[in-house]
């Protein structure tokens, strides 16, 4: 089926139009006027992996956890397949985060701005802060 066959499947299946609501300062839909607003979304179940193996055992990708060697780790699926485990932070340190001062101070000196590589220490610090 075509995108345009299916919206205008569901636009016949809800002829009830109203506005735009707004709640809590987001926009919510009624019926099928979310679809008419942005198209049917798709979703790539090859291209978003959850869970890889890291030798020999299942590990979650992209999500940060407490670390064995260092405070937190993370597992990475770089550009070539293999996944790696990033070891980030000093498991000695706590964080000030929620100290304005700190946490300008820590994105300037690591340049967080500029931090787009997952497979580094620095992408995932920077997250964190």
């Amino acid at each position: 089926m075509l995108i345009h066959e299916i919206l205008n499947k569901h636009s016949s299946l809800n002829e009830s139009k109203s506005t735009n609501q707004t709640v809590d300062g987001e926009e919510t839909y009624n019926g099928d006027e979310f679809f008419e607003s942005y198209g049917i979304m798709s979703y790539d179940e090859d291209n978003q992996l959850n869970e890889a193996e890291y030798q020999g055992r299942k590990v979650q990708l992209n999500k940060p956890m407490r670390g064995d060697v260092k405070k937190f780790k993370v597992y990475v699926k770089k550009s070539n397949g293999n996944v790696v485990k990033v070891n980030f932070g000093d498991p000695n340190m706590t964080i000030k985060k929620h100290l304005p001062k700190h946490r300008k101070s820590f994105r300037a000196r690591h340049k967080c701005d500029t931090a787009h590589d997952k497979t580094t220490a620095r992408y995932w610090s920077c997250r964190k802060w």
